[in-house]
């Protein structure tokens, strides 16, 4: 694979799409890893999101509504998770990269949808302010209290299947806010029923609405970085690429790209710029080894794409990081 002034290669062993890894479908990290267990985490939280509206409009508990709508998310989280699992590694002549980019878009549309709930809610517990209806305490006490064990058995079953799969674990963290907003509902039952405090509902209803709010907030933040391609959090570009052109043989590094292609699942492209007669001293293989190490298992990138170079006069790519140029080390 030889050229006369650049060299490509993607460097495959760690990105699930090459299939370089062989293990067993309940091996760590393994695409279906865990299935089985988030499928009975959504039964349950689906089961119960039901069972919460239908209670919530009998005894009219605001309360119940917004965390049925908190619920949601958590349904629709484990429902990607699932597709993800089975759909998205699939790459075709079409879709090169498989379908990641599906639980990005449904999470959009999640995040947008859950911003309409909580403005309802929050409009809602407005109204209810000015005349605070009744609500009958004591279903309100029991049905948050079957939804806090429903919260609970639910998030020990993801935590386990998050054990074995890395990309479970924005679902996890979101269904533990979940299960603080359903210790609010408990909390908002408790006083409805044993003190008459029938404004803890709405109160606890605004109190979940405001969460929802919060976190998908940070949710769509993620979503347009990613749409944005921009540079994930957990990479430092500079440190990066300083590494790499500390790399014995390695003059420049530029052109650089680094973008998440889905959570979890980051990709690196690069042009590198290697000293005159390199290649001819058998340099090649230890130089694409040393990189694999440090993008895969130093900054966490899953897939990597870089162009070897002798000569920069044929590059016909923009060098737009200026920036990485300018601190580069100068050619020997």
């Amino acid at each position: 694979m030889k050229a006369t002034d650049t060299q490509g290669f993607t460097a495959g062993g760690r990105n699930p799409d090459h299939g370089h890894s062989h293990g067993s479908a309940d091996a760590p990290d393994s695409p279906t890893a865990g299935t089985h267990r988030i499928v009975a985490a959504l039964v349950l939280i689906g089961g119960y999101m039901i069972a919460e509206v239908i209670a919530g409009f009998l005894v009219g508990s605001l309360a119940l509504l917004a965390h049925a709508g908190h619920m949601l998310t958590d349904a629709v989280f484990l429902v990607l998770a699932l597709a993800t699992m089975r759909h998205s590694g699939r790459s075709t002549a079409e879709h090169t990269y498989g379908f990641h980019r599906t639980e990005v878009l449904a999470a959009l549309v999640n995040a947008l949808t859950l911003w309409g709930i909580s403005v309802w809610v929050l409009i809602e517990a407005y109204r209810r302010f000015s005349m605070v209806p009744e609500v009958d305490g004591q279903i309100l006490l029991v049905v948050s209290s079957i939804g806090l064990v429903v919260n609970i058995a639910a998030l020990w079953t993801v935590h386990g299947a998050a054990q074995k799969n890395t990309s479970l674990e924005g679902t996890f963290q979101h269904m533990i806010t979940d299960l603080l907003g359903s210790v609010a509902v408990v909390v908002a039952g408790v006083l409805v029923w044993a003190f008459g405090w029938h404004v803890a509902d709405p109160v606890v209803g605004v109190l979940i609405g405001v969460l929802v709010l919060m976190s998908t907030w940070r949710l769509l933040s993620r979503v347009v970085d990613v749409l944005l391609e921009g540079t994930p959090e957990h990479v430092d570009l500079y440190a990066l690429c300083h590494k790499l052109e500390a790399i014995d043989g390695v003059t420049v590094i530029h052109d650089v790209h680094c973008w998440t292609l889905a959570p979890g699942y980051v990709a690196l492209t690069a042009h590198m710029l290697v000293e005159p007669g390199y290649e001819a001293n058998g340099g090649h293989e230890s130089l694409l080894d040393r990189v694999r190490d440090i993008a895969y298992d130093e900054f966490n990138v899953q897939h990597i794409t870089v162009q070897l170079e002798t000569s920069a006069g044929r590059c016909l790519e923009r060098h737009h990081v200026d920036h990485l140029l300018a601190t580069a080390r100068a050619p020997t």
